[in-house]
């Protein structure tokens, strides 16, 4: 049932971003019910935009605002945050992704890859009072767009590479 709700989704939008490019650009803005809508995934509908959440051992927290806007630069925007961890310590972002459109919502992935700026391993360095934040980005050009994936993503310390938070499974399409 999954795979046909999928495969409907990625033709639904494969159409419409067919219908759009053949079309004089609009000025309309999108709405902000729109904008908000877009920013809700549920199991049945992956989107282009997710709040990621950390957690680890003894509240220690994270969040990921992860967004694709719509350009054809197809640049990801990771605004990345933490909280309670080690003081003046460095930490790094990681994400694995499974196997492209095959979205089920069990990330089995284990094929960590660091994030940054680009291509760049950037770390994120807390203050006094284990607090951090850095906006990363990734460039997903080289993806073609409606290509689903499941992903997880995981806070490491730099130094040790101990995994100190971790998130959900979620679920992500390629603009």
């Amino acid at each position: 049932m999954k795979q046909k709700i999928l495969i409907t989704v990625l033709l639904l939008s494969s159409l419409t971003l067919f219908t759009l490019s053949c079309q004089k650009e609009s000025a309309r803005k999108p709405q902000p019910q729109e904008e908000i809508a877009t920013s809700i995934a549920t199991a049945n509908n992956p989107t282009f935009n997710l709040e990621v959440i950390l957690r680890g051992e003894d509240g220690r927290f994270g969040h990921v605002k992860f967004r694709q806007d719509v350009d054809p630069s197809k640049i990801i925007v990771l605004d990345t945050w933490v909280r309670d961890l080690e003081p003046n310590h460095r930490y790094l972002l990681q994400r694995a992704v499974d196997a492209a459109n095959v979205v089920d919502g069990n990330c089995t992935s284990t094929s960590w890859f660091t994030l940054g700026k680009g291509l760049t391993p950037q770390s994120i360095l807390t203050d006094d009072n284990g607090r951090g934040d850095e906006e990363l980005w990734r460039d997903v050009s080289a993806v073609a767009s409606g290509t689903a994936f499941d992903i997880h993503f995981r806070i490491v310390d730099a130094t040790t590479m101990a995994v100190v938070l971790n998130s959900d499974c979620y679920q992500y399409i390629v603009r």
